[in-house]
């Protein structure tokens, strides 16, 4: 049975709950995946870490592994039953998760972050690719700012679990302290208890998107045989994607560089605890509901107006970024400036989680419309790979040698100038955003004029 994907297809409401299930999904990865920063002030004190090595933990000892191995991640999610193998990662990194807790040094921590980092690695490419069968192009800003709550969300929640609920269960276990240890071992059973429920989900066919103006109609595979393709022919694909859109380049360029002070920003929870004066257990639960409604907000407006943007203008929603990043740059340097008790400062914490929220829905949709449809998720994977190994991985680890390096030096703020720095390096995503909205109709007209000649 052929059918034709149209920018006024309507989105059934089954897949509208399934949208909502791996948003949850994604919530309980970055929950797991920014516990480390969000519990900075307890565990960096109970396992004695420098700041370069806890920049190693949350930086290169999960990043690399789950870069690298993301992009095998992508190439599995275009050859295998993708429900199946989101549920095997997800009981993965959960049991991990759990594992984490009983650390008593670097060494005994950084062993089970690096292979959290490979099972959550298949979560995002596997996702988007499911989501991108499931969702109409005049809707996939949308369903990508849906799912991408899940950063938001997990950021916040994993703060209010470092202020709220790792107090309450303290005292579990006979070792004093140990609550920070009890979130990681109740948020391991979860995730565990999620990964079955994922167990049930069956497979969603896949087929290839049109733009607005209707393609041929292009057959749906059934939806236990995906595709059959060689990891090489999917790495031939993905360069050849990449040499033939600078628009793809560019918008992965500006994600990169975004990430640079979203990857320094590991340092947050310390820098408001020991730079200003803020008590752990009240900035942990502040700024976590800030990031949670404010980061909300921001996904539901990037995922519309970026939309709404590219249907206005036919610009592209890489130029909605651009104009987004240039008008909150300035208000993130002021931020790490500003006295902590003014009302501009709280202004500046809305504002960036805002901001964090408004990236995620327009670049994901923007690499799915410009990726090859054959190969979404590696190309999703590919670019995830980008975003960490060199965005957060740059910002997270540079961050910690360059604070350390300040401390040496008898700089009185090292956080301060470190996050300062990084704010700076990522307005290079200005730019990049810039040449991509330009770029993106002519790159994606030429896409889709490629696909209606072999169909």
């Amino acid at each position: 049975m052929n059918t034709a994907v149209t920018g006024g297809e309507r989105v059934e409401a089954r897949n509208v709950a399934f949208l909502g299930f791996l948003t949850l999904l994604n919530v309980m990865n970055f929950v797991d995946r920014q516990l480390l920063a969000s519990f900075a002030n307890w565990i960096k004190p109970a396992l004695e870490l420098s700041d370069t090595e806890f920049g190693f933990l949350t930086g290169f000892a999960f990043i690399l592994f789950y870069s690298v191995m993301g992009l095998f991640a992508g190439a599995l999610a275009d050859m295998v039953h993708r429900p199946r193998l989101v549920a095997g990662a997800l009981a993965l990194w959960s049991a991990l998760t759990a594992v984490s807790g009983m650390a008593r040094n670097f060494v005994t921590l950084a062993l089970p972050r690096a292979l959290i980092g490979v099972g959550e690695s298949v979560m995002t490419p596997a996702s988007m690719s499911m989501l991108a069968d499931r969702f109409p192009p005049k809707r996939l800003g949308f369903a990508a700012g849906f799912y991408y709550q899940g950063v938001p969300i997990g950021v916040g929640a994993s703060l209010l679990v470092a202020g709220y609920l790792a107090p309450a269960i303290d005292g579990w276990t006979a070792e004093e302290g140990d609550g920070w240890r009890n979130c990681f071992y109740l948020l391991g059973a979860v995730g565990v208890a999620l990964a079955a429920v994922m167990l049930l989900v069956r497979e969603t066919p896949r087929r290839s998107h049109a733009t607005d103006a209707q393609l041929p109609a292009m057959p749906v595979a059934p939806p236990d045989a995906p595709p059959r393709q060689s990891f090489r022919e999917i790495l031939n694909t993905l360069l050849q994607a990449l040499s033939n859109s600078r628009a793809l380049v560019f918008t992965m360029a500006g994600g990169v560089a975004a990430h640079f002070i979203l990857g320094a920003a590991a340092f947050d929870q310390l820098w408001f605890a020991d730079e200003r004066g803020f008590e752990r257990e009240f900035i942990a639960q502040r700024t976590g509901w800030i990031a949670v409604f404010a980061g909300v907000a921001g996904n539901l407006f990037g995922g519309w107006a970026g939309d709404k943007w590219q249907e206005v203008t036919g610009q592209g929603r890489p130029m909605f970024l651009f104009w987004i990043t240039l008008l909150l740059t300035p208000v993130g340097i002021a931020y790490r400036l500003v006295a902590p008790d003014s009302l501009f400062f709280w202004i500046c914490v809305v504002s960036g989680f805002f901001q964090l929220g408004c990236f995620y829905g327009p670049t994901f949709s923007t690499v799915q419309e410009l990726a090859p449809p054959q190969i979404r998720a590696s190309v999703v994977a590919f670019y995830i790979l980008m975003l960490n190994l060199v965005g957060l991985g740059i910002g997270i680890t540079g961050g910690g040698l360059l604070a350390d390096a300040l401390r040496g030096s008898g700089v009185a703020e090292p956080y301060t100038w470190t996050l300062l720095c990084f704010t700076v390096l990522s307005a290079a995503a200005i730019p990049c955003f810039w040449i991509a909205g330009r770029r993106f109709a002519a790159d994606r007209d030429r896409l889709y004029a490629a696909l209606e000649g072999r169909g």
